[in-house]
């Protein structure tokens, strides 16, 4: 790292800090397993890191279909890339063996797949994941697994599956000997591995009442384990998953003045108690087109794109779920396209801002289970409020072309209370009219924190003047420099 760059991160880091040090962040006492507390990184094993040359079997980087070596031994080398931008679980796919590198043409669910690694390699990456408080969660693929599975060459079950027109099997769940099969498969995972999530996938035409039976097997078998599905479901999934959600959020966000009318769609019945399941909340997938996409076709900027809306999805009520790449703006239309593998050598712009935005969302449980209130939404200016009894939070979102100013009436804010910005460094008095007025520069989402009023802000000043210190050095090294090269 150089030296003006050394320079620039301590002092964002010292100007953060000192805002979030002099504001006090509620932690409830109440359990914290609830999943509204995750945030979740969503990876392909195949294409995250290749650390272990040993499990590299034919593998082929030019051929978009095949193999291209990603392990688990790699994503255990990187786990501090994942926690350093604050994921709270990571969903690592299908581990099981499987003849395609996603893991969905599933052999046999009583195996790894052998290009990711070992039983033990995954047994010692969920442990160090679990040491770095990270959650891990993978895919049960219930439908479209391979015709040459395990339970397919057996004899005598002919009556268990039927095989689709792209040759894959989907299994006969109205046979109670199937029913067991899968329910057995997957608590037998459970128990070996000890991972924290079950994402059950390929749930076409499977009964939601075998859903809803294979959930409370997988649950009695971990109380605290979750369950969830990247589909549409009825059944008692932990998150409720809407399809629409990455095409409403990609049209709203993927450029400016976007009209954000339906911003609320997702997390409007989670919000108005009609379910007790929150939303998961997503600006594209491993199915999807990639957010980046999107943004480029609009000739926009897709880092700012996705930190604006990141910054929206992250405050809002729901269960993000990020996908790999999106911190390196990592493009692509449809599969196999968007599961290039990750690149660790690009710039760090996006992952920086991930860190400090989960720095104050993994703190606050507010921000991740309070209550919600919309107060301003017209064509890409949003401001809302998440509060709770413990303390209240005001999200700016300016997803415009122009400086944005907002007036907050003092019956929401309350009476002489300040609002502190966290990432912008504001601080926002009441005015003589009794108003606090909100002022953002546009493409920029701002957290204000509701506090006392506090006068003078005595470790913001330190850093303030600690900015001054480092220019001041740094420009003393500059010409020390040029006196040494002078002197040579």
């Amino acid at each position: 790292m150089n030296v003006a760059k050394w320079i620039s991160t301590a002092v964002a880091s010292a100007l953060l800090a000192s805002t979030i040090g002099t504001t006090t962040i509620a932690h409830a006492e109440e359990s914290t397993h609830q999943i509204e507390n995750e945030s979740i990184y969503d990876v392909l094993v195949d294409r995250f890191f290749n650390k272990s040359v040993e499990n590299d079997y034919n593998i082929n980087a030019k051929d978009s279909k095949a193999f291209h070596g990603g392990d688990f031994a790699g994503i255990d080398t990187k786990i501090e890339h994942i926690k350093s931008m604050g994921f709270t679980m990571i969903s690592l796919g299908s581990v099981f063996s499987s003849t395609t590198y996603d893991g969905s043409a599933v052999v046999d669910y009583s195996k790894v797949e052998r290009h990711f690694g070992t039983s033990k390699e995954l047994k010692s990456l969920i442990k160090n994941l679990h040491k770095n408080d990270i959650k891990s969660m993978v895919d049960f693929p219930i439908n479209n697994v391979s015709k040459d599975h395990a339970w397919a060459l057996e004899e005598n079950h002919n009556d268990w599956y039927t095989v689709a027109n792209n040759h894959r099997i989907n299994w006969n769940t109205n046979n109670p000997d199937v029913q067991q099969a899968l329910i057995d498969a997957a608590t037998n995972f459970i128990a070996k591995y000890k991972v924290d999530g079950i994402r059950l996938t390929q749930l076409e035409n499977v009964d939601t009442a075998f859903i809803n039976k294979m959930i409370k097997a997988l649950k009695q078998q971990d109380k605290e384990l979750y369950v969830i599905s990247n589909e549409p479901s009825d059944a008692d999934f932990d998150i409720d998953y809407n399809p629409q959600t990455i095409g409403t959020y990609q049209s709203i966000f993927k450029n400016v003045d976007e009209d954000s009318s339906k911003v609320e769609e997702p997390y409007k019945s989670f919000v108005n108690g009609e379910t007790n399941k929150p939303t998961a909340l997503m600006i594209d997938d491993l199915n999807s087109a990639r957010f980046t996409h999107a943004a480029a076709e609009e000739n926009m900027f897709p880092p700012t794109r996705i930190k604006v809306a990141l910054g929206a999805l992250m405050t809002m009520p729901g269960v993000p779920i990020v996908t790999y790449g999106t911190e390196i703006a990592q493009n692509g239309v449809k599969p196999t396209e968007t599961h290039a593998a990750m690149d660790f050598r690009t710039k760090e712009d996006i992952m920086d801002y991930l860190e400090d935005l989960q720095s104050v969302r993994n703190k606050s449980q507010t921000l991740r289970t309070g209550k919600f209130k919309l107060l301003e939404n017209k064509n890409g200016l949003m401001v809302y409020e998440r509060y709770s009894n413990d303390e209240k939070w005001i999200v700016m979102v300016n997803n415009t072309d122009k400086t944005k100013r907002y007036q907050l009436d003092s019956s929401v804010v309350g009476q002489n209370k300040e609002l502190r910005g966290l990432f912008e460094s504001d601080i926002v008095h009441q005015s003589d009219n009794g108003k606090y007025n909100l002022v953002l520069e546009r493409e920029l989402v701002e957290l204000y924190q509701v506090t006392d009023k506090k006068g003078i802000n005595i470790p913001y000043m330190i850093a303030l003047g600690l900015v001054y210190v480092l220019f001041i050095a740094f420009i003393v090294a500059i010409l020390r420099r040029g006196r040494n090269r002078k002197n040579a």
